[in-house]
């Protein structure tokens, strides 16, 4: 990591994850002095111990399943197996190269980077207490928060990255586990779900609501819920965990489901329950603002209560997703410039879980339409009759779109099914520009490709789908 002399800045940014570095770039781009802190890596969790190294192993999980059925794709090849230790040396090697690439940008653009510890002292004033002992102060006109966010866990459940694990202590583990029960079906619960089932891990999924991937559309769950069951996962929505014990060769996983009650053994625990803004020893106090367990406040241009301090991803308590955090601190550093950048619609940013198969979704799902008075037209169209999907091997799921039945306007786009994080892009860049099915519709879409069955669901929720 580059460091520079203390001194003055336009902008001090505290955090150096997609929010952090992204926002600093954009800073240096519009003429702004910048300084970055952060005390462990630039590129944060996203980078060392979340978004990317899970991919590495997702993408191997996916070939793995592949070449398991090699036979059918006319391919000749036995004794496929997994090398763990060589994959996660393969893991190391992705994430520091993006690490590097991380550091170059910071080099290219003139940031300022100082390794440690940073503590607001003043509403204009960073103090870092510096990994190497010393200590520095930063002035600047303007001071961004982008701390980001750590795991949580469960009411009485100690992580200890032992036996009980997070998302980094699971990818820190030297081999495949045995077994594993996974607390927590959400984006990252429902990942992990899907490589160590891939790898061979006996897998029981844990969720306290009553689908999993409570956030999607119930459709797009339940096919994922279905696809996890037939690859071997044990999945248990609607319950909850009523305790988990360590003992020196596992876990027990207490858990209730209404009236009953059982045990679950397995080699590891692997809380993935959500994450909690990282807003403990910032100074916030000394700088006017208020913690709160639900993140820093912050209105449409990320501006927090104190004029000269601004916030941006996970730490607000939003969307934890690494893309909004960055669009999020783009549009904050564009307002700290002098600029009007618009607001953020929620309803545009993009989820997307690479689960197997993979998820990805966008504005409304049924369910809110209608809930919001709207009078829905839907539009589905499944991968079972997309040609590509049949060429690829890979036919379950679907695409649907929510509409607007009068109007035709776009309210939501859900996705499961193979590579549909690569799909949804058309979707938001729709409603972002306000098209309509009829124009997604009407839009030539090349053949043989996955992305017809996104014209298709949009020609359905017309009433006219082709190939349906």
């Amino acid at each position: 990591m580059s460091t520079a002399p203390a001194g003055s800045y336009d902008l001090i940014i505290i955090g150096g994850g997609p929010a952090g570095y992204v926002g600093a770039i954009r800073a240096a781009q519009l003429g702004l002095r910048t300084a970055l802190v952060e005390r462990e890596k630039l590129g944060g969790t996203c980078l060392h111990v979340g978004c990317i190294p899970t991919k590495v192993l997702l993408h191997t999980a996916e070939l793995l399943e592949t070449m398991r059925r090699a036979d059918e794709l006319g391919i000749a090849a036995t004794g496929v197996s997994l090398d763990y230790a060589k994959l996660r040396r393969r893991m190391e090697r992705v994430v520091g190269t993006n690490f590097r690439g991380v550091e170059f940008l910071m080099r290219k653009h003139g940031i300022a980077v100082f390794p440690g510890d940073g503590r607001v002292v003043h509403p204009t004033r960073v103090r870092v207490a510096a990994t190497d002992g010393s200590e520095a102060h930063l002035d600047g006109r303007h001071i961004l928060l982008a701390t980001g966010s750590r795991p949580r866990s469960l009411p009485g459940v100690a992580i200890d990255n032992r036996r009980v694990l997070d998302n980094a202590g699971a990818l820190r583990l030297p081999e495949v586990p045995r077994s594993i029960a996974i607390l927590g079906a959400g984006a990252v619960g429902t990942e992990f779900a899907s490589l160590f089932a891939a790898f061979g891990s006996a897998v029981t999924l844990v969720e306290m609501m009553p689908t999993i991937l409570p956030l999607e559309d119930d459709e797009v769950s339940a096919v994922v819920s279905k696809a996890l069951a037939q690859r071997g996962v044990t999945v248990r929505p609607g319950t909850a965990v009523a305790g988990v014990t360590a003992h020196a060769d596992g876990v027990r996983v207490a858990l209730r489901a209404g009236a009953v009650e059982e045990v679950v053994e397995a080699e590891y625990a692997l809380v993935a329950v959500g994450r909690a803004p990282v807003v403990e020893e910032l100074g916030l106090e000394a700088a006017g603002l208020e913690p709160a367990r639900g993140g820093i406040r912050v209105d449409e241009r990320m501006r927090t209560a104190v004029p000269s301090i601004s916030a941006a991803g996970d730490v607000t308590g939003g969307l934890l997703l690494a893309h909004v955090a960055s669009a999020e601190a783009t549009l904050a550093v564009e307002a700290i410039a002098g600029n009007v950048p618009p607001a953020l619609d929620p309803t545009l940013m993009p989820r997307a879980t690479y689960s197997i198969p993979q998820v990805a979704s966008c504005g409304l799902t049924e369910r809110e339409a209608r809930e919001r008075g709207h009078d829905v037209a839907v539009g589905r169209f499944p991968f079972a009759g997309n040609a590509r999907a049949a060429i690829l091997g890979h036919r379950e799921g679907f695409v649907k779109i929510v509409s607007d039945r009068a109007l035709g306007e776009i309210l939501g786009v859900h996705l499961v099914g193979p590579e549909v994080t690569e799909l949804l892009p058309e979707g938001v860049l729709g409603k972002t520009l306000e098209a309509t099915v009829l124009e997604i519709g009407q839009a030539v879409h090349a053949h043989p490709t996955l992305s017809e069955a996104v014209k298709e669901a949009a020609l359905a929720a017309l009433g006219r789908a082709v190939h349906a």
